[in-house]
């Protein structure tokens, strides 16, 4: 690969890194005019590729420090020189298992904490909120408040059903909704959250219920999603809007 090849690439790397990591390194060396052929876009591609998987790589880690971008631009230099005369290519393969070994033992241990947290929260807000008029709690835990009366029979777990939702955190925070969406959902009563599931076999066609779901008759210490953590007490309005029946 002849030299200024190698410049374009690590140009590109060092302004796409730059930007994605929020360090920006001028390139003198780098134009468009080095874009002619399509071995020049095909190094483009690939130094943005290598870009945005640097970035995606090193979010998961959720640094409490700012990456080094120059210092992965000298590595990436060495490597393509083949010089390795600061670490060898087994010691750097090493370094990296080290660094995420120990980035993924601290990142779960500040999972762990988050999840007591939220196990505690949670725990707290449910015994507050079953002291409020009009909200019951059940043998399991879930607590629900009557918001519209329905009619008609209650749907079987096997039963189908459609509804219209929207789910919070104990914060406010709306992590799922479809009324925001503006289409109600259709899934099988037995085959959602326990919470859910409870609920649902108590409702009647037309009713609106507010759920507080525990976080063992939700997802329990799994982490759902960004939002919804490991431990999390949901929320949800659930309005029964028809039985399937099979």
């Amino acid at each position: 690969m002849k030299k200024e090849g190698l410049v374009a690439i690590v140009a590109v790397i060092a302004i796409v890194a730059g930007y994605v990591l929020g360090t920006f390194f001028p390139v003198t060396n780098f134009t468009s005019k080095s874009m002619q052929t399509e071995l020049d876009t095909f190094a483009y591609g690939t130094g943005l590729d290598l870009g945005m998987g640097l970035n995606e790589y090193i979010n998961q880690f959720e640094l409490d420090e700012e990456f080094p971008t120059s210092t992965f631009i000298d590595g990436f230099n060495a490597g393509v020189d083949s010089n390795e005369s600061v670490f060898s290519r087994m010691e750097a393969q090493m370094a990296i298992q080290n660094f995420v070994m120990k980035q993924s033992q601290r990142m779960q241990e500040k999972s762990n904490l988050a999840a007591e947290d939220n196990l505690k929260e949670g725990q707290e807000f449910l015994a507050e909120n079953a002291k409020k008029e009009g909200v019951v709690t059940t043998e399991s835990g879930l607590q629900y408040e009557i918001l519209e009366e329905g009619s008609g029979e209650s749907p079987l777990a096997t039963d189908r059903v459609v509804v219209h939702y929207h789910g919070t955190l104990i914060d406010g925070t709306v992590f799922d909704s479809s009324v925001d969406r503006g289409e109600p959902a259709t899934f099988a009563v037995n085959q959602v959250i326990a919470g859910w599931t409870e609920a649902l076999q108590l409702m009647k066609p037309g009713a609106k219920w507010k759920l507080y779901i525990p976080s063992d008759l939700a997802y329990g210490s799994t982490a759902r999603s960004e939002q919804i953590q490991a431990n999390s007490t949901l929320i949800f309005e659930v309005e029964l809007l028809e039985i399937q029946k099979d």
